[in-house]
């Protein structure tokens, strides 16, 4: 029996057994004695007059009170009106466009050019086109290769919605371009040698994707992608990765289930130290169940989460259970909730994953999973009030196999290759435990302003490797949006990257340590914009405004101060 209605049949016992008591209470528990027998009597009544006689000595009479009206005609031409309800102003909800164009210019031949349009195809579907561009001619000081890049993006999209489900399929292609210019300083080329030298890295990837959602159904939802990558260098990568879940409601309980595949297969033409080929398969599924319990501040979900992985090319194959519990309270309301958890995965890492990281990576990687064996974390987060919210975290997690980028050392095996100079980073793998202290603060004072700052803070413990290369001891950033006026807006992005460390392997050991210290940089970028009307408005955007001349990767300095204009156009085809 639920214990909601135990509770509400006790408390009808309680009631009927002390009516029963008290019903039961003897009449003849007082004792009555009478002492003399009670005979009643009438007396004589004296009538009261109603209009008692006076006994004072002196009479006043009364003198009599006349009363007039002095009366003046007044003029008049106060006519009155029908009443009538009082109209309240309509304000005409600003156009919505279903297409924008956006092209801008700046510095080192800085080129940003969007196009979206959304066409309309009936009631219930529409059909999308986003394309993107990003790119620059280089030009950073004191670099003796090439440094331009640029990043374009295709995408397809079409989804459809009704009262019974939500329907998305999309197609997409891209092609970014980077050089291999972070040549280290004791690598000494002639102008011959290095006029030779193509550092040039071409990235391709097309991929093709659906999601859909049900309404109505033990079937909540589900999602599938394909990705196809590849390079310059003959090298290939296949990627599948799908989920769905399922929700039953049994007895008031939410119950979920998870289920997961994800492969991944790829080659690369060659390695890094032994100068052959490498093929990789890694196929990985999961089941996840779990039930969300409420109670009602209280939200508790308990789940876990069974995955095998498995190395197809060395038929190797392993099974992992990982936890996946959270829970949540409401301990003042929205003021503060506090919320603990822990959870674990396996990671299933490719190749288009690492480059977008770090594009400067050679295309001799070796690829394997990641086992987060855990991530056990608790933290408080509420609104201190409509327009001021926070959060605090602290969590420790522990991982096997974790990638950590790190760069190459010459290679005689390969020497002639643009990538081999030291100017490119190799993936190492090492067991990394990481404590985070992570906060957050979010101001959102009107409609016209917000403003967002947080912090984490990172302590890495490694097995094997000497550091967590290029992994930074801290990350903060700070995010600004303000509409001035009704057609000028600003905005602003700050962030501080902490020191990081690298290895570099062509020094030699006798000497000083070979761990090389990057240090921590900060970075200012600003936006200004103005709206000449609802279709057109112009900008101007700045990057890296203090000049700092840091380096994100070993060797590879950034560009100095960005400037960045150009105007946005939005239509509609009919």
């Amino acid at each position: 029996m639920p214990f909601k209605a135990i509770k509400k049949s006790l408390f009808f016992s309680l009631f009927i057994i002390s009516g029963i008591l008290y019903a039961q209470d003897p009449i003849g528990s007082e004792k009555v004695t009478v002492v003399k027998p009670y005979t009643p009597s009438v007396r004589d009544a004296n009538k009261i007059r109603e209009t008692p006689s006076k006994s004072d000595s002196v009479s006043l009479q009364k003198k009599p009170v006349q009363y007039s009206i002095f009366s003046v005609p007044v003029a008049s031409t106060f006519t009155p009106a029908k009443g009538r309800a009082t109209t309240v102003e309509r304000v005409r909800p600003p156009k919505v466009y279903d297409n924008y164009a956006t092209l801008g210019f700046g510095n080192y031949t800085n080129v940003l050019a969007e196009f979206y349009s959304n066409l309309e195809i009936d009631r219930s579907s529409n059909f999308g086109i986003f394309l993107t561009h990003n790119s620059s001619q280089g030009g950073i000081e004191d670099v003796r290769l090439d440094d331009k890049f640029y990043d374009t993006e295709l995408n397809l999209n079409y989804n459809t919605r009704n009262r019974d489900l939500a329907w998305i399929a999309e197609v997409g292609a891209e092609h970014q371009l980077f050089n291999w210019y972070g040549l280290p300083e004791t690598v000494i080329l002639s102008a011959e040698e290095l006029a030779g030298l193509d550092p040039a890295q071409n990235y391709y990837s097309v991929y093709a994707g659906s999601e859909i959602e049900l309404y109505d159904s033990f079937f909540d939802s589900a999602k599938a992608r394909f990705r196809h990558s590849g390079d310059s260098y003959s090298t290939a990568e296949n990627h599948f990765k799908a989920e769905g879940l399922f929700e039953v409601e049994i007895a008031e309980e939410l119950i979920t289930t998870g289920i997961k595949a994800d492969i991944v297969n790829g080659v690369f033409d060659r390695m890094y130290e032994t100068n052959q080929g490498y093929d990789y398969t890694f196929m990985n599924f999961s089941v996840a169940p779990s039930l969300l319990i409420l109670r009602d501040d209280l939200s508790i979900n308990l789940g876990v989460n069974f995955v095998y992985g498995m190395d197809v090319e060395n038929s190797d194959g392993s099974f992992y259970i990982y936890p996946k519990v959270s829970a949540s309270y409401r301990l003042s309301g929205d003021l503060l909730t506090a919320y603990a958890g822990v959870d674990g995965d396996l990671q299933q890492n490719t190749y288009y994953n690492f480059f977008q990281q770090n594009p400067y990576v050679s295309p001799t990687l070796l690829i394997k999973p990641t086992d987060n064996a855990y991530n056990g974390y608790v933290g408080a987060k509420g609104k201190l009030s409509n327009a001021l919210s926070y959060n605090a975290r602290a969590s420790y997690q522990s991982e096997f196999n974790k990638p950590l980028f790190r760069r190459n050392y010459e290679a005689a095996t390969l020497e002639g290759e643009p990538y081999t100079y030291g100017n490119s980073f190799d993936v190492v793998y090492d067991d990394v435990n990481t404590l985070s202290f992570y906060a957050e603060l979010n101001v959102d004072v009107n409609r016209n302003f917000r403003l967002g700052v947080n912090g984490e803070f990172f302590s890495y413990n490694t097995d094997v490797q000497a550091e967590a290369w290029n992994l930074p001891g801290m990350k903060a950033s700070l995010n600004a949006d303000y509409q001035i006026t009704e057609k000028w807006y600003t905005g602003a992005n700050l962030f501080l990257v902490g020191e990081r460390k690298d290895e570099n392997r062509s020094v030699s050991l006798v000497f000083d340590d070979s761990i090389v210290n990057l240090d921590s940089y900060f970075d200012v970028n600003a936006h200004l914009g103005y709206r000449f009307n609802n279709q057109l408005s112009a900008f101007v955007k700045g990057s890296n405004l203090l000049d700092n001349n840091y380096q994100k990767w070993l060797d590879y300095d950034v560009q100095g101060i960005q400037v960045l204009g150009g105007v946005t156009y939005k239509f509609d085809f009919d």
